[in-house]
């Protein structure tokens, strides 16, 4: 077809982790690939374009390597993804590759999915397509259909009297239909997280999430409520297919993204048969909820490799937990707890503060819930109010949101607390998560555990990675404070 496509994770601050659900540099300088313009660019490549992708923040390239590579490249088309506190800085990159080339802009993401017409008065014409959510087949029909492209459901166009938005697409129902992630065009090497085994590389083997937590960004602005999923086939195909192009992989593991991989227990146990029915030898961590512990598949998931589970155990406070329509109880964190010690599987808790209700004994008795449960690693993240989720539309009806630019959500590129919660500091809610992490982290018991568990050389240089880029966090943070 002789079209040029670049697919861009843009540049920012340094260690941006563009495509975790709460876009920041993470204090445990966490990097994950582009998966999702992984996905567009290999449907991309598979309509017989000449799809390019570029990680800016792995390659720890700046907007004048942007800069160079549009001019030399001189594509047709330019797709560029969207964060909120990075979007000042995406439609910048949209604009300069205007400047560098006769390129049309496509911006992806959640952003610009839950503000295209905000989005397109900030770009001021740097901008010519929004692709509204789940965006794989989208861009394919914008690209292809660039002539006609008001006839492409799921996006949004600047018009002289505002924002068009065109009919809505419906989510993608076959996903066995779309091809593998473009993992062949990134260096899988680059990216590291030390709560998971290095290498590390992102599967799915479903999208959509039933459940209405207030924060969660995922399903409310990109890939919705219903649960789709793929054949368990389909999904062992890509793993062999991942070992083959990445095989240091066996030495680390995959690591399922889904909203919750055990949510349909019948689906995660067939993938389970499966991996095992091809003597695959591979670890693997999978999202889970408190909802799903079950000694049955506990059991099924450790045979097939599974060494950890993730879990959104967000609060100790019961009224904490109902306010953020968690719809669970800490005594089910507890139940989850055991049989996942029964099973001998690790356990990522993660903890959410700040949300509005919250106080200083609630956060308190959150960190403590985090000591008491037995879990393996943390993580604790002071809620943020991204567009487009419920949890967005109340703090900004009731007046928790102060004014500011989208880039002021950050600081120095952490994530920092931006609602101001009656009778809560926002610094008090930065301070619980920097607690807990010191109370949980730094026992001298569990680092000595955590040492003498290694595994294999390359899990050492997992640990010993991850220890220095939490102490790298510590002595930042420390910084800002004297500051």
């Amino acid at each position: 077809m002789g079209l040029k496509v670049l697919i861009i994770n843009a540049p920012f601050v340094k260690g941006f982790n563009r495509a975790q659900r709460w876009a920041a540099r993470t204090r445990g300088r966490a990097l994950r690939a582009p998966d999702w313009l992984a996905y567009a660019t290999a449907v991309l490549e598979r309509a017989g374009f000449e799809a390019k992708l570029f990680d800016f923040p792995a390659a720890g390239w700046d907007k004048s390597h942007l800069k160079a590579l549009v001019r030399r490249e001189q594509p047709d088309f330019v797709v560029l993804d969207s964060t909120t506190p990075s979007i000042y800085s995406d439609i910048d990159c949209a604009r300069l590759c205007k400047e560098e080339s006769q390129a049309r802009t496509i911006m992806v993401g959640p952003h610009a999915s839950a503000l295209p017409e905000d989005t397109f008065r900030i770009a001021g014409g740097a901008l010519d397509v929004i692709c509204i959510g789940e965006y794989d087949l989208t861009v394919m029909d914008v690209v292809s259909n660039y002539h006609d492209v008001g006839s492409v459901a799921g996006i949004a166009l600047p018009s002289h009297d505002g924002v068009i938005r065109t009919s809505p697409r419906p989510l993608i129902e076959d996903l066995d239909n779309l091809p593998f992630p473009a993992w062949h065009q990134l260096d899988l090497m680059k990216y590291f997280d030390g709560s998971k085994l290095y290498p590390h590389v992102d599967i799915f083997s479903g999208r959509g999430c039933p459940h209405r937590c207030t924060f969660c960004l995922w399903p409310q602005v990109m890939h919705g409520h219903r649960v789709r999923l793929r054949s368990p086939h389909n999904v062992v195909d890509e793993m062999e297919y991942d070992l083959a192009l990445c095989p240091t992989l066996r030495e680390g593991e995959f690591f399922f993204e889904d909203d919750t991989f055990t949510l349909v227990k019948s689906n995660a146990m067939r993938i389970c048969e499966e991996i095992l029915r091809r003597g695959l030898k591979v670890s693997f961590s999978v999202n889970a909820r408190t909802d799903t512990a079950d000694k049955e598949l506990f059991t099924a998931l450790k045979r097939a490799g599974c060494r950890q589970l993730l879990v959104g155990f967000e609060s100790g406070d019961e009224g904490m937990l109902n306010r953020m329509r968690k719809g669970r109880t800490t005594e089910d964190s507890r139940r989850f707890m055991e049989l996942a010690r029964e099973a001998r599987l690790d356990v990522h808790g993660c903890f959410v503060l700040g949300v509005p209700g919250e106080t200083l004994q609630s956060m308190q008795r959150t960190i403590q819930h985090s000591l008491d449960l037995g879990l393996q690693t943390v993580q604790f993240s002071a809620a943020v109010p991204f567009p487009g989720t419920s949890y967005y539309d109340r703090c900004l009806a009731d007046g928790l949101i102060e004014e500011c630019r989208w880039d002021e959500w950050l600081n120095d590129g952490e994530q920092t607390p931006v609602v101001s919660c009656p009778g809560l500091e926002k610094s008090a809610v930065d301070d619980a998560v920097d607690r807990g992490l010191k109370r949980f982290y730094l026992r001298p018991g569990y680092m000595l555990t955590f040492l003498l568990s290694t595994r294999s050389p390359s899990d050492l240089y997992r640990k010993l990675q991850g220890a220095r880029n939490f102490f790298s966090y510590l002595w930042t943070a420390h910084g800002r404070k004297k500051a």
